[in-house]
């Protein structure tokens, strides 16, 4: 399955607080937000300069354009075979509509050479 990716402005943070933690003002703006709360956190992501300073910063956001069903297999492993086989790290985030890949900014380069080898496209 080949994809297409662009590329979100900004930079993220990834904040991870605790499971009982009140939804914080700062989370919610422009940009990608995702909150995901579990039993053993809660995990925010949006972008780095309405994040606290505990925030992990440095990310950069892809958006994956090539709409698939829900139950359409193989769409998040076509995004991340190629990044994980390069050695670099990945943070996932899928909603109804798309999935999102957050890697590190100073990757870059790296990511979009693993894409665009793999077939893939970047806007």
């Amino acid at each position: 399955m080949k994809l297409s990716f662009t590329s979100l402005t900004g930079e993220y943070a990834i904040t991870r607080m605790p499971a009982l933690a009140l939804l914080p003002d700062w989370a919610d703006g422009v940009g990608l937000v995702n909150i995901t709360r579990a039993n053993d956190e809660l995990s925010i992501v949006c972008l780095a300069n309405r994040a606290p300073d505990i925030a992990d910063t440095g990310w950069t956001a892809l958006r994956v354009d090539t709409l698939a069903t829900l139950d359409e297999p193989g769409v998040v492993m076509a995004a991340l075979t190629p990044i994980s086989t390069a050695g670099l790290g990945v943070f996932v985030i899928s909603t109804h509509l798309r999935d999102y890949l957050l890697v590190r900014t100073a990757e870059m380069n790296r990511v979009k050479t693993a894409l665009t080898d793999a077939g893939h496209t970047i806007a």
